[in-house]
């Protein structure tokens, strides 16, 4: 089978993860990665061949078959519109732009240059999230009418915490909500099977300003929202979403009721599947691919009692979008551009409403 070869642009935290995860499926090479800071030993410590200070040069030197863009959001936009005028496929992190506008005119380009474009929106691809979507669809919750949890971090709690997440000019206008939120909202839509039509939102900063050395910085982005949603399937939901929530390191929870059963998950506790019943006991599904649909248990890499986790995820969502790339078909779907339009559009809706207190259409 022919070698697909990817790069990274951005060796942070997420840019390793995608390297290690991109190293464990077969005929995917990593050429060369991108990065601002001290990017010749970035890559002779990762194993890479190939290191560039600028995008472009990359993309016209090495010929990458796709790209994975993991720099902070106000730059996704630029870059996926090179790549795909090169003709490669690209692989965005969250959030996908800055806002609407932004990931309009990606989408607008990966139809023009007909190119495989995803979103790393890995929690479809644990097996956990897929099996509760296998129970929906099969009906065994009833009809769905409520969506609540939330993605809860503690890592900004002070003020002596900083990160350009924080600055609207680098990750635009919303932060824990489109940051974290986008996660949430991508998720409760897959496993529901609705569409967040309509939103309300109340968001609240912590510190106005924050320490950046002895420099105060202002900050004009959220530490934490509340939102309540109307889905177009009549679902209604509640979701909070936090930087600031002292002992939650990244903490995702989803729980779905319907009028059989409910279902809960916490990707703390990310092999386990909560479900709940009124007229017999509470259950405790567990990762196994035996007592899993047989969809989801091709996308366990492991048997059961063997815990699969956040670069699992990684490695399977990537898998699934290799796949597409050759033109292959996955059991499970991954995020594409248009989702990652809808989940902005969502976001930059939240942040209408709480500027203006009231139920915002998602367009």
């Amino acid at each position: 089978m022919e070698h697909l070869k990817a790069a990274v642009i951005g060796v942070g935290f997420i840019g390793k993860a995608h390297i290690e995860a991109l190293r464990r499926i077969p005929n995917v090479d990593v050429v060369a990665i991108v990065d601002s800071f001290n990017v010749e030993e970035k890559a002779a410590q990762l194993g890479v061949p190939y290191a560039f200070s600028d995008y472009k040069e990359m993309l016209d030197t090495c010929h990458p078959d796709c790209v994975h863009i993991c720099t902070p959001n106000f730059t996704h936009k630029e870059i996926a519109l090179a790549a795909m005028e090169r003709g490669v496929h690209v692989i965005c992190e969250k959030p996908m732009a800055s806002n609407a506008d932004e990931a309009a005119v990606m989408v607008e380009a990966s139809k023009k240059y007909d190119k495989i474009c995803a979103l790393n929106f890995h929690n479809r691809f644990y097996p956990a999230s897929f099996q509760m979507k296998k129970m929906v669809e099969k009906g065994e919750l009833g009809q769905i009418f409520d969506l609540s949890g939330g993605y809860l971090q503690d890592w900004l709690q002070y003020k002596t915490d900083f990160s350009w997440k924080i600055l609207s000019a680098k990750c635009g206008k919303t932060r824990v909500t489109a940051d974290l939120g986008s996660h949430w909202f991508d998720l409760a839509e897959y496993v529901s099977g609705q569409k967040i039509k309509e939103v309300f939102a109340e968001f609240k900063t912590i510190y106005p300003e924050r320490m950046n050395g002895r420099e105060a910085i202002p900050v004009d982005t959220e530490d934490y929202s509340y939102v309540l949603l109307r889905f177009d399937g009549g679902a209604t939901g509640m979701a909070e979403f936090s930087g600031v929530f002292s002992g939650k390191k990244n903490q995702t929870v989803l729980r779905v009721a319907g009028t059989e059963a409910s279902l809960e998950w916490d990707n703390e506790k990310v092999n386990d599947i909560l479900i709940g019943h009124r007229n017999e006991p509470n259950g405790l599904l567990t990762k196994d691919p035996n007592l899993m649909d047989p969809d989801v248990a091709k996308i366990i890499s492991y048997p059961g009692g063997h815990a699969e986790g956040f670069p699992d995820a990684f490695k399977q969502n990537f898998t699934a979008i290799y796949q597409a790339i050759r033109g292959k078909n996955s059991v499970n779907q991954f995020a594409t551009f248009k989702d990652g339009l809808h989940i902005m559009r969502v976001c930059d809706a939240l942040y209408e409403s709480a500027h203006t207190g009231s139920w915002i259409p998602v367009m």
